[in-house]
């Protein structure tokens, strides 16, 4: 017996977009207020799992063909990578740089290094939340 599930899906399209915009949100304020790139991450992959109970696995790998434990690697990959990065160039490990810019629309802005760890952060994350669902969704 098939369910008829038109109004969960057409929901779940606008509640997807409005978690990736709350995702990004808590991304990008993490450096200066409560967020980052862990609780963007497992926002992020909250609407993920999302998609993948309302779909099938197979219609959400169409639209999203990545390989999540490599995504968890990748993002360990970077996080850890930005923390050389500082010795590399003399510092501490896990030393901070900034470069204050001064952009036409956006006026003075602040390039900050954590970015890129909160990045890889958010990635590994994003990986490890989506690939434990999967795996416990195989193990019916």
């Amino acid at each position: 017996m098939k369910i008829n599930d038109v109004i969960l899906r057409t929901v779940t399209k606008i509640v997807v977009f409005i978690i990736l915009t709350l995702s990004v949100y808590l991304f990008f304020s993490g450096h200066y207020s409560p967020g980052g790139g862990f609780i963007g991450g497992l926002v992020l992959a909250s609407a993920i799992v999302l998609m993948y109970l309302t779909s099938d696995i197979e219609t959400v790998h169409k639209g999203m063909p990545f390989d999540f434990k490599l995504v968890a690697a990748l993002g360990v990959l970077i996080a850890t990578g930005t923390g050389f990065a500082s010795v590399i160039f003399g510092k501490d490990f896990m030393t901070q740089a900034a470069l204050k810019l001064n952009l036409p629309i956006f006026g003075d802005t602040e390039l900050a290094s954590v970015v890129l760890f909160e990045a890889g952060v958010a990635m590994t994350v994003i990986g490890v939340v989506v690939t434990i669902i999967l795996s416990i969704s195989e193990d019916e």
